[in-house]
């Protein structure tokens, strides 16, 4: 449904390019999140996509049309793509229905009654239809955007951190309300967000991106599980990376010593490595050696409790562990992986 391929976008007035050899591929009906920090140019991808931007370079297609390359230029009205801004973009002038309608401008008053109410119902406007945009609650401006946006009924849809003015306690509800809605639609979704969670918990594919490119793409399992990057990996979730040595299938870090996973980065014995520690995958115990590895602070979460273990170095450790076991601050521990867990290494920079 969603092809680009090796895109470039500069901005007029600039030397360096915002966006350079962009690949992303969505099939249809597929949801696919593009996490990346501010300034990697995910913003600019999703309006190369749009229309609101030239590719310089590499090419875009939506489906077997060719919308944008170094030679074409298809307009945004003519791509039949929905899109839904940060600030939601809706007329404050205009009724829920009157803002819904908006968007199927071309089609007949009867068509155009046809097609709202359904829509209404898929989002959980029905009732509100006669009210303005400063009598609905933030949720509810944010279903009205995406009705509008998925009532002409778009060959895909486009998301820019849709979620980034919502309360963090709305936020979980209202992202499985999206999926939910743009699930039932059968829309290709494009969502782009600074937002690990949303990225990991709305996607069926993530696409992890570094400066103007794609680093990673899969889904957020094997992204999570197997970065291809300490970029990635730090970006995908909260890890530290330790500077260690590979003996055999171990590493060795001033944090311990763990097994690495099967792959290995493909390095031999002797190679200095990075391992990735995550919070979720170590276990902590009673220290029996002479590692100065201790507890500088402990943080009650309910289920479990979270300990931050510094290390000689000055490098802090997290680690998580049932609430029922309890250590101190001060406390001297040794850090382990969990059981049956290995280690993702990478091979360490220069």
């Amino acid at each position: 449904m969603i092809h680009m391929d090796g895109v470039a976008c500069t901005y007029p007035g600039e030397s360096n390019a915002v966006l350079d050899g962009f690949s992303l591929l969505a099939q249809s009906g597929e949801f696919v999140s593009v996490l990346g920090r501010s300034g990697t140019g995910k913003t600019t991808a999703l309006r190369v996509l749009a229309g609101f931007e030239r590719a310089s370079a590499g090419y875009v297609r939506l489906g077997k049309r060719l919308v944008a390359s170094s030679f074409v230029h298809v307009p945004p009205n003519h791509r039949r793509l929905g899109m839904v801004f940060q600030d939601y973009a809706l007329f404050p002038h205009l009724t829920v229905e009157e803002n819904v309608a908006f968007g199927i401008r071309s089609s007949s008053g009867p068509d155009k009654r046809r097609r709202i109410g359904p829509m209404l119902e898929l989002t959980g406007l029905m009732g509100l239809e006669q009210r303005y945009v400063h009598e609905l609650s933030g949720g509810q401006q944010q279903r009205v955007a995406l009705a509008r946006a998925l009532a002409p009924e778009p060959e895909a849809l486009l998301l820019d951190e849709p979620f980034s003015n919502l309360d963090r306690e709305l936020r979980a509800g209202i992202r499985r309300e999206v999926r939910r809605i743009v699930k039932e639609a059968g829309a290709t979704t494009i969502l782009v967000t600074h937002d690990r969670e949303e990225a990991l918990g709305l996607a069926d594919r993530i696409a992890v991106m570094g400066a103007g490119r794609v680093e990673q793409m899969g889904s957020p399992v094997e992204v999570y599980a197997s970065p291809a990057s300490p970029e990635v990996a730090v970006l995908i979730g909260p890890c530290k990376l330790a500077p260690g040595v590979i003996r055999g299938s171990e590493v060795t870090t001033e944090a311990g010593t763990f097994p690495v996973n099967g792959a290995g980065a493909g390095l031999g014995d002797g190679a200095e490595a990075l391992a990735l520690l995550r919070a979720s995958e170590l276990e902590i115990g009673p220290s029996n050696e002479g590692l100065d590895a201790r507890i500088i602070y402990r943080e009650f979460r309910g289920e479990y409790t979270e300990y931050g273990v510094n290390l000689p170095s000055g490098m802090v450790i997290r680690v998580r562990k049932r609430s029922a076991d309890v250590f101190s601050e001060g406390d001297r521990v040794a850090i382990q992986a969990r059981p049956g867990h290995r280690i993702v290494v990478f091979p360490r920079p220069g």
